[in-house]
């Protein structure tokens, strides 16, 4: 059975604590498997969380800061040690070339799994998967997947239209049919259903690529490693205050909030204070990250 969903594997900033792993998310998308920013300890999460290795068809790394690759060249070497049999795509902004070659070949191991190394910059695009550069200390990149839309056929319409049976998907497939001395287009019988699109902004500042990145998203990952009282640090270190990744969501037209990346100043029990300064912002629906996490994408629209 297909699932959307993203599941929580670490929710920390830059240094993990008893209750939040450094970062890393899967999003499980039909038959594909995105593994975003894998931190340290990556591997041993998906373990508790029930990821497998051969999940993954493609690893997306926004930026080269340990918290977001350190994991990287465990799973990387996981992926060789359970065989999977399909290419596993790796994105990762290409001025980090040189720290992502370190990270693949860091200790001596037996490559057999397909590793196809896919650098991106400005630009850049790659079937669903498209990236907007973000505003942080070094080269950081938000990813964006976008699915194709489609279009819904409508029974009551094609019933009335006399399509039944096989000649549903012929037309779908040939855009018009002649049924009984008529032409029926698709057009009259369905209507259109828009892709479902999933944004994922980790670490910047307030910036145009932020909100481009998060254009009218259905699910919207967002750091929010400070609270607003601390909107200083985070200009300072190239980050997001709660109430900005508020504003992000609010100016793209976000349908769903998730709220992640949290520094450990602030004490865990007080983690929905995230939530309660990004709804001053952002009137839809937000999540405050907890690790293990699964949390659905929204139903379409």
């Amino acid at each position: 059975m297909s699932r959307r969903e993203l599941v929580v594997l670490g929710s920390a900033s830059q240094t993990p604590t008893r209750h939040r792993n450094h970062n890393g998310y899967l999003l499980r998308f039909d038959t594909d498997g995105l593994l975003f920013d894998p931190g340290e300890g990556t591997q041993r999460q998906m373990a508790h969380a029930g990821v497998a290795a051969n999940e993954l068809t493609r690893i997306c790394v926004t930026h080269f800061h340990g918290d977001h690759s350190l994991g990287l060249a465990g799973v990387l070497q996981r992926l060789s040690l359970d065989t999977v049999a399909h290419p596993v795509h790796c994105h990762y902004p290409a001025s980090g070339q040189t720290y992502f070659d370190r990270l693949r070949y860091s200790t001596v191991y037996h490559e057999r799994a397909e590793i196809v190394p896919a650098p991106v910059g400005e630009g850049w695009r790659d079937g669903p998967l498209t990236v907007f550069p973000l505003d942080h200390r070094i080269d950081c990149f938000g990813y964006r997947y976008t699915e194709p839309d489609g279009i819904r056929m409508l029974p009551d319409r094609l019933e009335a239209a006399g399509v039944r049976g096989p000649a549903i998907g012929r037309l779908k497939e040939e855009g018009s049919l002649e049924v009984d001395g008529r032409t029926v287009h698709v057009a009259d019988v369905s209507r259109p259903k828009p892709g479902q699109v999933v944004a994922f902004v980790m670490d910047t500042r307030l910036c145009a690529g932020a909100v481009a990145c998060a254009r009218d998203a259905d699910l919207l990952v967002a750091e929010s490693t400070f609270r607003a009282a601390d909107a200083d640090l985070a200009t300072r270190y190239g980050h997001l205050t709660s109430a900005d990744a508020g504003r992000i969501a609010a100016e793209a037209g976000a349908r769903k909030l998730v709220l992640t990346h949290f520094s450990q100043r602030y004490p865990y029990e007080e983690a929905d204070a995230f939530g309660e300064e990004a709804a001053r912002e952002f009137d839809g629906e937000i999540v405050v990250a907890r690790d293990f996490d699964v949390i659905p994408l929204p139903r379409r629209r």
